[in-house]
Formats: C-alpha cells, sequence, structure tokens
C-alpha cells in the first residue's frame, strides 16, 4: 500500500490538473534601527525558484559574512489538484560603522527570465545599543513558518575561538635587563584560511626590538592543543630587549584573515518525494568565506636588575655569552706611517646594544675615530654574531710604546655571573721616518676625518687650466633661456604623466584586471618550482591562490564573495560560456581535494597544472 500510494502521488505530480503560485515577490527582514559597531542580520526571501540574484551595494555598512543561502519547499495535493510553496533565503552579517540613516537598495531575482526587485529599506544607526531583534541576531535563531509546516535555516556560520586563534610564545617569561628574549607568534587553524594580515601592530613599551627573518615563516605544521589537533604557522618572530626593570606588557597583536567554512543546508520538508534525493548531504553542502579578526593575549614579563655584587668597574652593559679578541695589524713601523688596531666581540646577547671597551693610546699617536661594523643575525636563539671597532693611529715620534691590556666585561644570564676578559699588552717598535718627526711626507687631519695621500685623494693645482673672459655671464643669455624653456615643457610634460598615472592608480578594478594574468603567472611559476621539488603543501597552496586569485581580480569581485557556489554565477554574469565555467569549478574542486585523494601524488600535481595552466588561458581569450 505504501509503495501504491508514492506510486499515486508521483502520477499526480507528473498529470496535475493545476498548479496554485502567489506571485513572485522579495522579502526584507532587517532592524529598523542598530548602535555602531552592531553586527546585525539582513535576509532577502524569494518565494519562488530562480537565479542570479544580486544584492544591493550595502553602502555605509561593512559585509562581515555572507552571502548565506537556504531554501525550503511544501508540496499539497487536494483533489488531484497540487500547490506549491517554495522559499530560498539569501542573508548577510553586516556591521555598522558610523551614525546615520542609510537606504540599502533594492535586490534582483530573476525568476521564469523577469526580474523581481524587493523594496528600499531604511536603516538608522545610532550611537547607544539599539532595541533587540531576534531576526537580526546574526543568524542565530529560526523563524518559524506557520501553515506551511517548514522551519527556514537562519543559521550563519561562525568562526569559534576553538576553530582559529593566534598565540604569542616567548622563549622566557622572566629575564634580566639586557637579556634577548625571542617572541614566536603563531596562528593555530582547523579551518583552511587565507589574505593574512596584520590588523593590529604590537607595542613594546620598555623592550628594544628586532623582527626575525626566519625562511621557516609560515611553514605549517600540526600541534594538538588540549586534545585536538591543529594546523599551525608562524606569522611573525621577533627578539625583544628590556631596557628596564619592574613588570612589563607588551600588549596584543591582532590579524584578520578571510577563513573558509563548509556548511550544511537546511533539509526541505515537504511532501515532495523527489526531496529525499535532493536532501543528500552531498548535494546540501557549500562554502562560506567568513572575515575573522584575532588577536593574542597580553604577555607580562619579569624583568629583573643585574645584580650589584661582583660587577666589574670595566662593564658596559654586555648581557649574554661573548668571546673577546684585541690585535694590531703591525708591531714594527716608521713615523707618520699608519696602523690599525682592531677590537673584536663575538657571541651570542644584546650585541647591538652594547659598547665595545676603548683602548689607552700612547700621548705621541694621533688616533682617529673608530669605524664601528658588526654583523649580527636575530633568530630564534636570540641575536648572535659580531662586532669590530677598528682604530686608526700614526705615531708622530719615534721609540718603543706599549698598548695596555684590554678588559672587556659580560653579564652571563644562564649563570648570573659576570665574566672579564683580558687582551695581551701591545708593544710597538717606531723608527724614525724619512720625513723626520715633523708632519712633512704625510698629511695630518686635525679633524680627524681621514688620512688621505697625496696623489690619490689631493690634487696639485692645474697649472694649465682652461681660461674664460671675465665679461662673460650665463645668466640671460641664449643658452639660459633655451635650457628654461627646455625646463618648463618637460615640467609639462612629467605633470600630465603624473596625472594620469594617479587617475589610472584609482581605478583599482582596472589595475586588478591588468595584473591578474601576471600574478598567476608568477603564482604558476612557484608552483612548477613545488611540483619540480615534490613540495606537495607549498604546491597547492600556490595552485589554489593562482585560481582564485586570477578569478577575483579578473573580474574584479572580492574574494570574501567569492565560494564554490558564487563563482560560476559571477563568471557566467561576465559573460563567459557556461561550460569554461564548469571547467574552472572543476579545476578548483580538483585542487581542493586532490592532496587528500589517493594515488599517485606526482601525477595528480602535473595534472592539475596543465589544467590550472590551460582553463587560466581560456579564460584569458574569452575575456
Amino acid at each position: 500500500m505504501k509503495r501504491i500510494s508514492i506510486i499515486g502521488i508521483i502520477i499526480a505530480l507528473l498529470t496535475q490538473v493545476a498548479v496554485f503560485a502567489q506571485d513572485a515577490s522579495i522579502k526584507v527582514s532587517v532592524k529598523k534601527q542598530v548602535s555602531v559597531g552592531e553586527q546585525f542580520r539582513i535576509a532577502f526571501e524569494a518565494n519562488a525558484e530562480g537565479k542570479k540574484f544580486v544584492a544591493p551595494s550595502f553602502e555605509g555598512f561593512t559585509v562581515v559574512g555572507g552571502p548565506f543561502n537556504s531554501s525550503s519547499s511544501s508540496v499539497q495535493i487536494v483533489n488531484g489538484s497540487m500547490s506549491r510553496t517554495v522559499s530560498n533565503t539569501y542573508s548577510y552579517v553586516l556591521r555598522a560603522e558610523r551614525e546615520g540613516t542609510f537606504t540599502i537598495g533594492s535586490a534582483t531575482y530573476v525568476v521564469d527570465g523577469n526580474e523581481v526587485q524587493s523594496e528600499p529599506c531604511q536603516i538608522t544607526v545610532v550611537a547607544g545599543s539599539a532595541d533587540p531583534d531576534p531576526v537580526a541576531q546574526g543568524g542565530q535563531q529560526g523563524g518559524q513558518q506557520g501553515a506551511s509546516g517548514r522551519q527556514q535555516n537562519t543559521n550563519d556560520p561562525q568562526v569559534s575561538g576553538k576553530d582559529l586563534f593566534l598565540k604569542v610564545i616567548p622563549s622566557k617569561r622572566s629575564a634580566y635587563v639586557g637579556e634577548p628574549v625571542v617572541l614566536t607568534y603563531k596562528i593555530y587553524t582547523r579551518l583552511p584560511v587565507s589574505q593574512l594580515s596584520v590588523s593590529k601592530m604590537p607595542s613594546y613599551g620598555g623592550f628594544w626590538m628586532k623582527e626575525v627573518n626566519d625562511n621557516n615563516a609560515l611553514r605549517q605544521s600540526s600541534e594538538v592543543v588540549n586534545g585536538i589537533e591543529y594546523s599551525t604557522a608562524e606569522v611573525k618572530k621577533v627578539v625583544v630587549i628590556p631596557q628596564k626593570s619592574g613588570k612589563l606588557t607588551i600588549e596584543p597583536m591582532g590579524i584578520e584573515c578571510i577563513a573558509q567554512i563548509q556548511t550544511q543546508r537546511e533539509p526541505r520538508r515537504s511532501n515532495d518525494p523527489f526531496d529525499i534525493f535532493f536532501n543528500d548531504p552531498f548535494f546540501n553542502r557549500s562554502y562560506t568565506n567568513v572575515q575573522k579578526n584575532v588577536e593574542t593575549a597580553p604577555i607580562t614579563m619579569d624583568v629583573k636588575n643585574l645584580p650589584m655584587d661582583g660587577k666589574p668597574l670595566s662593564f658596559s652593559g654586555a648581557v649574554g655569552n661573548y668571546n673577546f679578541s684585541a690585535s694590531i695589524d703591525r708591531n714594527e713601523l716608521s713615523t707618520n706611517e699608519a696602523a690599525t688596531l682592531t677590537i673584536t666581540v663575538s657571541g651570542n646577547g644584546n650585541l647591538e646594544l652594547l659598547n665595545l671597551p676603548e683602548p689607552v693610546f700612547p700621548p705621541d699617536f694621533e688616533v682617529y675615530d673608530p669605524k664601528i661594523t658588526s654583523s649580527v643575525d636575530a633568530n630564534s636563539q636570540g641575536m648572535n654574531g659580531t662586532k669590530k671597532a677598528e682604530y686608526l693611529i700614526i705615531p708622530r715620534r719615534a721609540g718603543d710604546f706599549s698598548i695596555p691590556a684590554i678588559e672587556f666585561s659580560y653579564f652571563n644570564p644562564s649563570k648570573g655571573t659576570y665574566s672579564t676578559l683580558c687582551s695581551q699588552q701591545m708593544d710597538l717598535h717606531v723608527e724614525r721616518g724619512a720625513g723626520g718627526e715633523s708632519n712633512e711626507g704625510g698629511v695630518f687631519a686635525s679633524n680627524q676625518e681621514g688620512i688621505k695621500y697625496l696623489g690619490s685623494d689631493i690634487r696639485h693645482i692645474m697649472a694649465n687650466g682652461r681660461l674664460k673672459p671675465t665679461n662673460t655671464h650665463f645668466f640671460a643669455s641664449i643658452p639660459y633661456f633655451i635650457m628654461l624653456t627646455a625646463l618648463f615643457l618637460l615640467f609639462i610634460v612629467a605633470s600630465i604623466l603624473v596625472k594620469k598615472r594617479r587617475q589610472y592608480k584609482q581605478d583599482v578594478v582596472l589595475v586588478r584586471n591588468r595584473q591578474a594574468t601576471k600574478v598567476a603567472k608568477g603564482r604558476l611559476k612557484n608552483a612548477f618550482k613545488y611540483l619540480k621539488d615534490n613540495d606537495q603543501n607549498h604546491y597547492y597552496e600556490e595552485m589554489s591562490q593562482a585560481l582564485w586569485g586570477y578569478i577575483s581580480d579578473k573580474l574584479g569581485i572580492e574574494r570574501s564573495v567569492l565560494s564554490m557556489d558564487t563563482v560560476k554565477s559571477a563568471m557566467t554574469e561576465k559573460g563567459i560560456d557556461e561550460a569554461l565555467a564548469n571547467q574552472f569549478v572543476d579545476t578548483l574542486n580538483t585542487c581542493e581535494f586532490a592532496r587528500f585523494a589517493p594515488g599517485d601524488a606526482t601525477a595528480k600535481m602535473e595534472d592539475l597544472y596543465h589544467k590550472g595552466l590551460d582553463v587560466i588561458m581560456k579564460v584569458e581569450k574569452t575575456i
């Protein structure tokens, strides 16, 4: 009997006597008053099946999420006549940015070839808090539809703190003044994310800071936190050196990104037997781009003063673990000849901030200001490298001289003690030069700018120079006016070029359109390199960015509104052939699932590369 009943219903559907449907229309549901900074929901509900839904511009508001699409239908058969009710809802989450009254224009929807428009609506944005409205609370509640016996799914996708968060990890939370500390900023996610950008820079009050140029930045790895496995990546790493003692706080860092959420549409609830087929989860899946801001928690560091016990007189603020040396390039020379004394400190610590010790020279030596050079690398272990001081010295009198031993003291935070390193005494024997003990034979630079040798940096006065008549003037001459006219014309041409370039840059859509192919080729070139290296993670990331970035830039559509469901309709609206749009969407799907599919990974990567290159070239030729 049950089978016969279902067959009877199908026959009634196929041989229906009459179908009653109400006129197509679009109903807008939204709060009439919101407050500045409040997030609220606006829904456009169409009572008919159609295509090419186009939302208004939402001028005056920021689109935080959407579009979120849901649909439902119900069928009734009475005495051989069928009536069917259909509902398609497109919702967005908006954020109010400033006070005022704003008008949201009409949304359009094509039903049976006819364009249906919604009524414009006005929203007032006030400074205080607005009255709560269950329809506009971010899609957290569903509305009952009464007689139709259906319930509309208005649960908009949300990204929770367990799905995506940002964390700062210090190498230590207690340090001495002058001791380097490494801060690692890592993002933890269980969702695909893209378009990472820093929305809030951290503040390092009381610290000296230097960024780490780490080649491992943004390299993905897996990490388990509280029993949950996350994909992690280092987005930033810095070395900070506290400059004062006490409780010092490092302010949060914020990152803005786009998270892609796989959503499940509400199953259709109706008497239509064909809905059983279309309610399968495979057909109800969709992907939604959601903008998300995440911040680190502020961290407080306990900074201790350096101990006074055992502090050497030669200590000048060096904190770390160092090696020290001092040497002179020659021990025997003549008067007015130059020698170089080099002081070198190497190791790990606050190298860029420490002061090198100053040697004591004999009074008969002329000493020039030292040349300070440093080669310091900030990395995961802190700061290490070398710092040098080179002194250029010239003895002015013959004899035997000594440069006393040089001491260098530093504080080792791992041991909590001071250490002192000492060089050997340097003895010099100075012979009388050819010019005696005067300044003859060399150049005495009293301002200590450096040594300049005759015939190299100092030239003789030119005896046979070219002379000019004394009564000739360039001003008001014919060459003067020619040059003035040329400069004026050059200024006009430059002004025109600058104006045209400024107008070109202001057309953001045109700029993105013209650069889309260039950017895509760069991504594909990188993908090909990773293909040769068999680096699957970087390869699939570059291929995905090449496809999504190209279609976004070429069509002038923001990435935040593109998804697997909307890219095909967006390409069709821009006049691209439907078969080519289907090929582009199939390539995107292949890129998403190829890395997880069984089989030969290299063959899949090569096949995807050729497919991506082929579909981009076809779209480029079509447009």
